[in-house]
């Protein structure tokens, strides 16, 4: 079974991953976002891919248990964006970086509002877990913490 971070620690992916090819996907499986579309009743777990906005999905939140986003390449940055516009509109379930993204990320995608990680190499999983723990203070808020710094200290 793969393994990823999930809520801060290794563990083994319990969902199947998303199989294009299928027409209805299994139980416990991934649908990517057209499969999600065209089943009735939706699936409890969907992903999305650069360039697919999570806008169908802002309906279905609280139906939702997982919420994989793929990063194909490193460089493509709209993962981020659409982390952060789920968890901005009330998304409380899973929501999953998959693909290729480097450690010095991780820290980034939870400040988006990720709280699990499936790298493209698991051998790089201990290192990006230790990441998780590069940065004490953040000045800003985010989804991961609501209040910038200047509030909390107040």
């Amino acid at each position: 079974m793969p393994r990823l971070i999930r809520d801060g620690a290794i563990v083994e992916d319990d969902w199947l991953p998303a199989d294009e090819d299928v027409t209805t996907p299994a139980e416990g499986q991934v649908a990517t976002l057209d499969q999600w579309l065209h089943e009735s009743p939706k699936p409890r777990a969907v992903q999305l891919e650069p360039g697919q906005a999570p806008a169908p999905l802002m309906d279905h939140l609280a139906d939702l248990s997982l919420v994989v986003i793929n990063f194909p390449a490193f460089m493509d940055g709209r993962g981020f964006s659409y982390g952060r516009e789920l968890r901005e509109r009330g998304f409380q379930g899973e929501l999953r970086a998959a693909g290729h993204f480097i450690r010095d990320q991780v820290t980034y995608l939870r400040r988006c509002g990720f709280n699990a990680f499936q790298m493209a190499d698991e051998h790089l999983l201990e290192a990006a877990l230790d990441s998780l723990s590069d940065f004490s203070e953040h000045y800003q808020a985010a989804p991961d913490q609501p209040l910038p710094l200047f509030r909390r200290r107040a």
